[in-house]
């Protein structure tokens, strides 16, 4: 594809302002996958814009980015990220060391990609990069391959009837020696800290400047509250499988889990007061660190809206042993 192979070869482009957002509801005729192939400037902005501009949106970010840091690849070789979109998370991804490979079905999202790589610091902007467009059902590349596999926004989830085929794909593509495999799961509809809900901004605010062994206990004073059962989803487009379901294809293939974490279920259905303890630095960080540290609890895991997952390959698997 002669435009990805350009975009190899760029070293800079010129900063744009964002472009007004356009988008014609006669696309949605066509299905999900369709409209993300032939995705246009609207979309690119609205995938990008799923993690800035409030501070809820801030919180979702900065844990996924936390996540990936805790997690970089253990042995040598490239960093395939699956799902790349317009490059939100890239920038995390591989080092001089392990030169990252962003993989996409939308040849717009890979161009923002490379616009997002080339704005970064200039440490993630020196890592090697490659842009490869395809069906994440039929990877293009060897068995084994690379040190690390990463595909966050439920790429797995989002192939439907194709989510094992997809799966499949990722773990064939990582080292068998150690190789790092990071997933995001859509779970189920989430739920709240009751406790912190109840207050009020102000007060969540000033209690997260407490230090966060004292917050642990407190926010479990009152239950979760979980939420209304989600609407269930066309399942040749989309699929969300619970954590036993994904444990149990992990299990298959031999992928060992390094750390489980549901994303965000203290505040991150709580964009009032997620805003108001923005304000305050030091609560924010705080915050940060009690999501961690709720969001690894079994309970949590099993209600989440959105789970991480890291696991290593190990070095007993091999290609005849994938389901």
């Amino acid at each position: 594809m002669p435009a990805l192979r350009e975009l190899r070869d760029r070293r800079r482009v010129a900063p744009r302002a964002l472009p007004p957002l356009r988008y014609d509801p006669g696309e949605e005729a066509s299905s999900p996958r369709e409209r993300y192939v032939a995705a246009d400037e609207y979309r690119v902005e609205r995938e990008w814009r799923r993690y800035e501009g409030t501070a809820q949106r801030d919180l979702f970010r900065e844990l996924r980015g936390r996540f990936l840091r805790r997690h970089p690849p253990a042995v040598p070789g490239a960093v395939l990220e699956v799902g790349s979109g317009p490059g939100r998370f890239s920038p995390l991804i591989g080092d001089r060391d392990h030169p990252r490979v962003l993989f996409d079905l939308s040849d717009r999202m890979l161009h923002r990609a490379a616009e997002t790589l080339d704005g970064a610091e200039p440490g993630e902007r020196s890592v090697p990069t490659e842009f490869v467009r395809g069906d994440a059902t039929r990877l293009p590349f060897r068995d084994d391959r690379f040190s690390g596999v990463v595909a966050l926004g439920n790429v797995v989830g989002f192939g439907g009837e194709r989510a094992s085929t997809i799966l499949q794909e990722l773990v064939r593509c990582a080292s068998p020696d150690g190789g790092i495999v990071v997933l995001e799961f859509a779970v189920g509809a989430g739920e709240r800290a009751e406790y912190l809900h109840r207050l009020p901004p102000g007060a969540v605010r000033r209690l997260l400047r407490s230090p966060v062994r004292a917050l642990h206990p407190r926010v479990h004073l009152q239950p979760f509250r979980p939420f209304a059962p989600v609407e269930k989803a066309n399942p040749s487009e989309f699929q969300r499988w619970s954590l036993a379901q994904i444990e149990s294809r992990l299990a298959d293939h031999r992928l060992e889990v390094i750390e489980r974490l549901a994303v965000a279920p203290c505040l991150g259905a709580d964009p009032e007061r997620a805003a108001g303890v923005q304000q305050d630095p030091v609560a924010w960080s705080h915050l940060l660190e009690l999501e961690e540290a709720v969001g690894r609890e079994p309970e949590r895991l099993r209600r989440a809206s959105a789970l991480l997952i890291a696991a290593r390959r190990t070095p007993r698997q091999s290609k005849g042993m994938i389901k």
